[in-house]
């Protein structure tokens, strides 16, 4: 059964290759500008096991409950995990233990947490701010992410934090609002964010942005990471 799923998941990972090449020849941008996340959550750790062997280096959970046995189980493995999920402040411990990069930073006590736990387990995590482009000043998105403008001020917090890198933005194709059906428009928006917060955080040059479905429109905008799970590991079971 191995032999089949190794040979699924490579055949799975070259037509998402293919795609990723295909659009940066397409946007005029060099293939290793975009770095693949495959997003494995639902799966088992033997499918990461897999992947690693296949060259996958980037992996990404949205739950701490199923993440951090996961991470447990591959910690043998050359990974970095990124998770990406709405994060709770009881789970940013564990989180914190077991994340190279936490995507999902929307919220001052957030960093508040992160830096806590990443000075006590003596790690630096790098951290993505969580844009919502469905949310009004103040508030926070439908999928979180804080509002465009409150990037600034959460972006000065986590730059200032102990043990906190701050490496850029993420966002998800909004459902509601403005940029709902408007994957394009919406990526593009959030790389003009990404260069206003390179102007006072040069470092800070990370954009992740674009999923199974819609990486070419992240990677037409200049994104330099995308988040693929569905393409790679096949439609999730539903969880009932």
């Amino acid at each position: 059964m191995t032999d089949d799923r190794r040979t699924q998941l490579a055949q799975n990972l070259a037509r998402v290759e293919d795609r990723i090449f295909t659009a940066c020849a397409k946007a005029g941008r060099p293939r290793e500008e975009v770095t693949l996340i495959v997003v494995t959550k639902t799966y088992p750790a033997s499918d990461v096991r897999l992947l690693a062997e296949l060259g996958v280096r980037q992996v990404a959970e949205n739950r701490d409950q199923e993440a951090a046995p996961k991470a447990a189980e591959c910690n043998d493995l050359p990974l970095t995990w990124h998770f990406v999920g709405q994060l709770q402040t009881n789970k940013v411990r564990s989180v914190a233990g077991y994340a190279g990069i936490v995507q999902s930073v929307d919220r001052a006590r957030l960093v508040t947490g992160l830096s806590k736990e990443a000075v006590r387990a003596e790690r630096e995590l790098g951290c993505l701010i969580q844009v919502a482009l469905d949310a009004e000043s103040g508030e926070r998105g439908a999928r979180g992410g804080v509002a465009p403008d409150g990037v600034e001020a959460l972006a000065d917090a986590i730059a200032g934090a102990q043990g906190l890198r701050l490496d850029g933005v993420m966002t998800v194709a909004p459902l509601v609002g403005p940029y709902a059906g408007r994957q394009l428009a919406a990526f593009e928006r959030l790389m003009e964010i990404s260069t206003d917060l390179r102007a006072t955080h040069p470092a800070a040059n990370m954009v992740s942005a674009g999923m199974s479905s819609d990486l070419e429109d992240a990677v037409a905008a200049g994104a330099t990471h995308v988040r693929v799970g569905t393409a790679v590991l096949g439609v999730r079971p539903r969880l009932g």
